[in-house]
């Protein structure tokens, strides 16, 4: 538990006490439980914090992720929708709704939202790594592979991409190629590198 969060989380609810409807400090607040894993408390201040202020992007981005998190897919996917609507740039929205729409099934969905946010970023690392399991899903292989293989371009040192590739490696059947990737996830994320031991080796 961070000290200095439970400072500002306790002057943010004696301020809140006398204005209780300022969505600057509800958001404010509901950023600092997220922070603490405290979803439901979050949840609740984003809501009344959207309800006072509807076209927030950083709200509902926030409440997105939030519901995320929860397995909420759903809502998430709405709110990540609205946000993209009022702001066209947020890239880690258009991550964020593609894996949530490749989670519901809709793969086609998720390779357009995904190629969108690529437009805007065409350098995005998470992208790839999110458009790769959307390939893979559909079973194009080559794809998958081709949007890993950028993500490991654009972030050699990011585990994230590693992984992936593991989890390539793995639906090939190439163990070669999987012991390589954990051999190099044991300096990048050793607890990563820890889970695909224990399950692979």
């Amino acid at each position: 538990m961070n000290v200095v969060d439970d400072i500002e989380r306790e002057k943010l609810e004696s301020a809140l006490q006398m204005d209780p409807d300022n969505p600057d400090r509800l958001y404010e607040l509901a950023l600092i439980h997220i922070d603490q894993q405290r979803n439901v408390e979050a949840l609740e201040l984003l809501d009344r914090c959207i309800h006072t202020k509807r076209r927030d992007s950083a709200a509902l981005y926030a409440r997105a992720v939030t519901n995320l998190s929860m397995s909420n897919y759903r809502k998430a996917g709405c709110d990540l929708l609205k946000t993209i609507v009022l702001d066209p740039g947020c890239l880690p929205a258009y991550r964020h709704l593609g894996f949530v729409q490749f989670t519901l099934g809709k793969e086609e969905s998720a390779l357009k939202t995904l190629k969108k946010g690529l437009v805007i970023d065409p350098d995005n690392a998470g992208i790839y790594c999110v458009l790769g399991d959307a390939y893979l899903d559909l079973g194009e292989v080559d794809k998958a592979k081709e949007a890993f293989d950028k993500a490991l371009e654009l972030e050699p040192g990011n585990p994230e991409p590693h992984c992936k590739m593991a989890m390539y490696y793995l639906s090939r059947g190439d163990m070669k190629g999987l012991k390589g990737e954990y051999e190099l996830l044991k300096s990048l994320d050793s607890a990563l590198a820890e889970q695909i031991g224990t399950l692979f080796f």
